[in-house]
């Protein structure tokens, strides 16, 4: 029997409430399909910021870097808006993904059956199964360049290292092998010149699956058609910043933000799972967030850290078939059961 150890992250706002009904999915996965999951909790965020004075405390590294995967909720809110840059709750979340080496980060864009008629995009436009996995490079490019202030002036920098690029142009190639053998690479190489070495570098990296068919794409004209015609897409592969705007977009399409998991991976099995979505201070407390981004992001790491596909697959099976009757406030229909955060994490359980 499998043991495996996770790290929770609860977060802020509404974090909490939806990691502890991806806990117990997690708890009733791991006793149809046995294994043991132990857990261990640790400050990250705003909370961290409360206690400890700083958003990343070195107690919560080590306790990550210890486990088989963590769980993270949500961060931040309006409480700690005067807090400096350095020191924000988002901070402690760019900080944890350095410390683990997290350079991957994966954004599924999927449309579920029930919740097709959520999506702002035409029937005939996104078709009856749209899948999009969209990797984004998470520890370099501008996020992490040198940046500064004059007196009437401020400057980011856009720095990518060929290793770099041949990383995560390599998990791209590997998830696309997995699927429709089919990727998409999404730069600005007509201006950027690190957006030359990006697409000068992939194509090198191409070389080594001859199988996958590779297309180029520049940021703009992809953000357009992600809205014109997203069935072309199966993987994109992209930096920093152009995947960070890029996944967004894509979660929309597909009808809801509060539906959308997300993986961030390591050169190992270690990998942070969280929802895309915020912290939602507004309705925190309220039991009426929705848990299924986070209970989806269970799912994702049982497929990608843990080796556990039927798992995964089984909770996908049992998120989709509840979506058919059941929704929790932010995706309700009329003529649906409205139910509250706590509810929808039973009715999966009960599912699975």
């Amino acid at each position: 029997m499998a043991d495996y150890k996770i790290t929770l992250l609860k977060g802020d706002g509404i974090g909490p409430e939806i990691v502890n009904q991806a806990v117990k999915v997690l708890d009733k996965a791991a006793e149809k399909f046995n294994f043991t999951v132990e857990y261990d909790e640790a400050l990250l965020g705003g909370c961290a910021i409360d206690a400890t004075g700083v958003p990343l405390p070195d107690e919560t590294v080590a306790k990550c870097k210890a486990s088989d995967s963590v769980i993270l909720g949500a961060v931040g809110g309006p409480k700690w808006d005067n807090q400096p840059g350095n020191n924000r709750p988002e901070a402690g979340l760019l900080g944890i993904r350095g410390a683990l080496g997290l350079f991957a980060n994966l954004r599924p864009s999927v449309i579920f059956g029930p919740l097709k008629s959520a999506s702002p995009i035409k029937d005939e436009i996104i078709g009856d199964n749209m899948d999009i996995m969209i990797v984004r490079e998470l520890t370099g490019g501008i996020y992490f360049g040198e940046r500064g202030r004059g007196d009437d002036f401020a400057w980011d920098t856009e720095k990518y290292s060929v290793a770099e690029v041949e990383r995560i142009a390599r998990v791209a190639f590997d998830l696309a092998m997995k699927r429709n053998k089919k990727l998409t690479s999404v730069d600005k190489a007509n201006v950027l010149e690190s957006s030359r070495l990006w697409r000068e570098t992939v194509i090198k990296v191409s070389k080594d699956y001859p199988e996958v068919e590779l297309n180029h794409m520049y940021v703009d004209n992809c953000a357009m058609q992600l809205v014109r015609n997203p069935k072309q897409f199966d993987v994109i592969v992209t930096s920093n910043i152009f995947g960070d705007i890029l996944s967004d977009e894509a979660s929309m399409i597909a009808g809801s933000i509060g539906m959308l998991a997300s993986a961030s991976l390591s050169g190992g099995k270690l990998g942070l799972y969280e929802p895309i979505h915020g912290s939602a201070p507004d309705i925190a407390g309220k039991g009426i967030a929705n848990p299924l981004a986070t209970i989806l992001s269970v799912a994702m790491m049982l497929r990608y850290s843990l080796n556990q596909p039927e798992a995964a697959e089984a909770i996908e099976a049992a998120v989709s078939k509840v979506l058919l009757n059941n929704r929790t406030p932010d995706i309700y229909e009329e003529g649906m059961n409205k139910v509250s955060c706590e509810e929808m994490g039973d009715l999966v359980c009960a599912e699975l």
